[in-house]
């Protein structure tokens, strides 16, 4: 029996989403694309499912989509069982004929923790801009081959990566197709940070149990709000924030601000004390 293309496993609020065709540097094949799409249909309404972290197997976080399937070189799989995940199979036919696994994972209400583990090029370069915040293994290598393939991106490459790290380094990088390695696209604001590659889900998932400490009601209403934001003008996203903060401030209850407000500030007098929280 073959392995699955995608592996999900859940641990006390965090759920972890790998990709699994190591023998193909995890290259989005439209069984890997269904069965992402129909996990993160499921996981948007999973109680259990508070962080995500989104990484890969081998030595690729993720080459992109499948050239050699789109090219006719291989095979397509003839079904598999992703529509079993959450989303109807005309759902998830609609949403890989759309081109829509970016929309997919970037609506889930929850954070994602993009664990980059080695090579994300183009498609996969665009599946790790989906995610909210990225740590890079010293392995990690990111590339925006569009260009050199022939093909123009259509899951927001070419917008996100120039509001992530500038209009000029977006261009280098699109219009030449060559690698950025993981400390500079750390120096160039692109991931949190870079670690060695056994320490890269330990610190993922110190990260995910550090946002699990946090209210998960606003914990979700944050991200939606940066989101948002983000993609209007600074006068418009002011009063996302507004709108908001406005709608939020009456259901939290004085002393309930108060008892999170002692609890906020005692872990920080433990992390002065180098204990960690």
């Amino acid at each position: 029996m073959s392995e699955p293309v995608l592996l999900v496993s859940k641990n006390e609020g965090v759920t972890t989403v790998t990709l699994n065709r190591p023998q193909a540097m995890n290259a989005l094949s439209r069984e890997l694309r269904r069965a992402l799409i129909a996990t993160f249909h499921e996981l948007e309404n999973d109680a259990e499912t508070r962080v995500v972290i989104l990484t890969g197997t081998g030595r690729a976080f993720c080459a992109g989509l499948d050239l050699k399937e789109l090219g006719g070189e291989v095979e397509r799989p003839a079904k598999d069982s992703a529509g079993a995940h959450g989303a109807t199979p005309n759902e998830v036919e609609n949403a890989v004929a759309g081109g829509d696994l970016v929309h997919a994972i970037a609506r889930l209400g929850q954070p994602i923790i993009g664990a980059i583990n080695g090579f994300a090029i183009t498609g996969g370069f665009e599946l790790a801009l989906a995610c909210d915040l990225l740590i890079a293994s010293t392995e990690a290598r990111f590339a925006d081959t569009h260009a050199r393939v022939g093909i123009m991106p259509g899951w927001g490459l070419s917008q996100k990566l120039s509001r992530a790290i500038g209009i000029y380094r977006a261009k280098e990088l699109s219009l030449t197709g060559n690698y950025l390695p993981a400390e500079q696209a750390a120096a160039w604001g692109l991931v949190s940070r870079v670690v060695a590659p056994a320490e890269l889900l330990p610190t993922c998932e110190k990260l995910a149990r550090d946002m699990l400490s946090c209210d998960p009601v606003v914990l979700r209403s944050y991200k939606k709000v940066i989101d948002d934001g983000f993609a209007q003008s600074f006068a418009d996203g002011m009063r996302i924030e507004a709108e908001a903060s406005r709608k939020h401030v009456g259901s939290v209850a004085p002393e309930t601000i108060a008892q999170r407000r002692a609890a906020v500030q005692e872990r920080g007098r433990s992390q002065s004390r180098g204990g960690g929280a």
